[in-house]
């Protein structure tokens, strides 16, 4: 759920933090005062498209960001943040989002900046934002399969796991059955390839660990005047004259004759002796370095030309030595698959006609489980229907037969009638307004307990209903809220009595500035409020009474609906 939400220099909100709860909250407030202004910064704190239009008057950036905590640490969206090596301590989220005047925006998951589609790719698995003209994936066809997975997920789990594993060693096989399938001219050029790829690496007999050790022996004899005369230097203040060793040799003959008085000095003494012999046998090995010492311009050639090699080698066949010797093993055993071709394509073949079959008949037994839960879903949706007085309109999720893929041989896609005489077409081409808010709803209803959201927001759904419609529309959000946290921008009395939580949204002028702000309304408050939305003035006694009689019939209500 989203726990908090906070919001700086956007649109015509100066600053805001706005704590939430679970369960329903509905936001309500005088026209223009900012209602929608608050979805569209969650929308634009998910992924949204972002506008320099959108940041406050006056101001250089605009600042968005909110903490989610998730119930499940399994749950889709943190499962996508992890695979980022994101860490999600205590299943918590926190999406954050800025805007500048220069048009460039940044986005951020737990403090890590990420890219849009990735906070987009998050934010859809947490938050469904659904309005009179935006129904995001329920108006998209294309994942209305998976959303008919979801909804029998007990029953669809182990037979799509049967049938995906079946597919998966099918589609290994016909890939290397391809393979084969090459006509002689096209056959007889891979094998060149493959045989003179082989050849090349071979001829090169290349050792692990073999160019490091070029490197190093080309560095010395590309800097051999400095290494020479650094030594004759080194040498030099070892053992020239009045040098190091000398003088070393001093002080120790010096400590020697002192040591039999006090245990320091013999300690002293000792360690002078240990420096006087190391400095002496480094100096007996340099000296020994240089009379050996000589520049080899001819081993220098055959360096250079040894590391071409291994660069050109690179260049075709891998990172390093490993990775080439690693490529040549591979065509190594695809050479001798091509070779041996005829056996290994028959027993291929083989299985490739095993695992069809196989693959046939589990995705028929995947197929009529999907059938079921069509019919399962269309007489649940019919049901909410019902309640949300549609009970004239037919629902259907109809499947029909594609080619094998990683998701069975089923195409799902939802279709509505909602009068009587009507036939049904897709959900995705109905006209939007009062039907289509409550079709969309009653889906809702069923999905909110299988999509995984942690929230779900409906913008103004209820426009254009009245009466008891209004009264269905009211229950239905609840429901959903029970099990789903639900943000609810509403002009419906009965929605607003029916808030856990009632957020008031208000405009207030400031000397020459004009901002949005947000507070929690408690009873009396919410009395005032709703009665307003009754009779678009100021409460009276009437209004009063009708508002208080709204909320008692509004807790009986829940208690009805927890109960169920």
């Amino acid at each position: 759920m989203l726990i908090e939400l906070s919001i700086k220099n956007f649109a015509i909100i100066e600053k805001q933090q706005i704590a939430f709860n679970q369960g329903l909250t509905v936001l309500t407030g005088e026209t223009g005062a900012g209602k929608s202004i608050l979805i569209d910064a969650i929308a634009i704190l998910l992924g949204g498209r972002g506008s320099t239009d959108l940041i406050r008057y006056g101001e250089e950036k605009a600042e968005i960001e909110g903490l989610f905590q998730f119930d499940n640490e399994d749950h889709p969206a943190l499962v996508k943040v992890r695979a980022l090596d994101i860490d999600t301590e205590e299943n918590t989220l926190i999406f954050r989002r800025v805007l500048t005047r220069s048009g460039k925006s940044t986005c951020y998951l737990n403090g890590r900046m990420v890219k849009i589609s990735t906070l987009r790719d998050v934010g859809i698995k947490t938050i469904d934002i659904h309005g009179q003209h935006e129904h995001q994936e329920l108006m998209d066809g294309g994942v209305h399969l998976g959303l008919l997975d979801k909804y029998g997920a007990d029953k669809i789990a182990k037979p799509l796991a049967c049938y995906q594993e079946i597919y998966n060693q099918f589609t290994d096989v016909n890939r290397e059955l391809k393979k084969y399938t090459l006509d002689d001219q096209m056959l007889a050029q891979k094998l060149d390839l493959l045989r003179f790829q082989q050849d090349e690496i071979s001829k090169a007999k290349l050792v692990v660990g073999e160019e490091e050790s070029l490197l190093e022996e080309k560095g010395k004899l590309n800097n051999f005047e400095k290494i020479q005369g650094k030594l004759q230097s080194i040498y030099a203040a070892l053992s020239g004259e009045r040098a190091g060793i000398e003088l070393i040799g001093v002080a120790k003959s010096d400590m020697d004759a002192i040591s039999h008085y006090d245990e320091a000095y013999r300690s002293q003494s000792e360690s002078l002796a240990n420096a006087y012999y190391i400095l002496e046998d480094i100096s007996m090995t340099i000296s020994g370095t240089l009379d050996d010492f000589e520049f080899d311009e001819a081993r220098l050639g055959e360096v250079e030309s040894r590391l071409d090699v291994i660069n050109g080698l690179k260049r075709k066949y891998g990172y390093d030595i490993e990775e080439i010797l690693a490529f040549r093993t591979q065509i190594s055993e695809e050479l001798s698959q091509f070779e041996n071709r005829e056996s290994r394509q028959e027993e291929l073949t083989a299985k490739h006609g095993e695992l069809k079959e196989k693959l046939s008949v589990q995705a028929k037994q995947l197929s009529v489980v999907r059938h079921e839960l069509a019919k399962r879903l269309a007489k649940e949706i019919h049901r909410q229907l019902k309640d949300l007085y549609m009970e004239k309109a037919q629902f259907a999720a109809q499947l029909s037969t594609c080619e094998p893929n990683e998701t069975g041989i089923d195409v799902a896609e939802f279709y509505i009638a909602a009068n009587p005489g009507e036939p049904l077409k897709p959900l995705t081409k109905t006209a939007s307004g009062g039907e289509l808010s409550r079709i969309m709803l009653a889906i809702k209803t069923i999905f909110s307990i299988h999509q995984g959201t942690t929230s779900i927001i409906f913008d103004e759904i209820d426009t254009g209903v009245s009466g008891r419609v209004a009264q269905s529309i009211a229950e239905k959000i609840y429901q959903v809220s029970i099990d789903s946290q639900v943000f609810c921008i509403s002009h419906l009395p009965h929605v607003a009595s029916m808030a856990d939580t009632h957020l008031f949204i208000a405009k207030e002028q400031k000397a020459s500035t004009t901002s949005t702000s947000v507070r929690i309304l408690e009873e009396p408050e919410r009395i005032v409020e709703i009665g307003r939305m009754i009779s678009g003035k100021d409460t009276n006694t009437y209004t009063e009474a009708h508002v208080k009689e709204m909320f008692v019939q509004a807790e009986q209500t829940k208690e009805r609906l927890l109960a169920q």
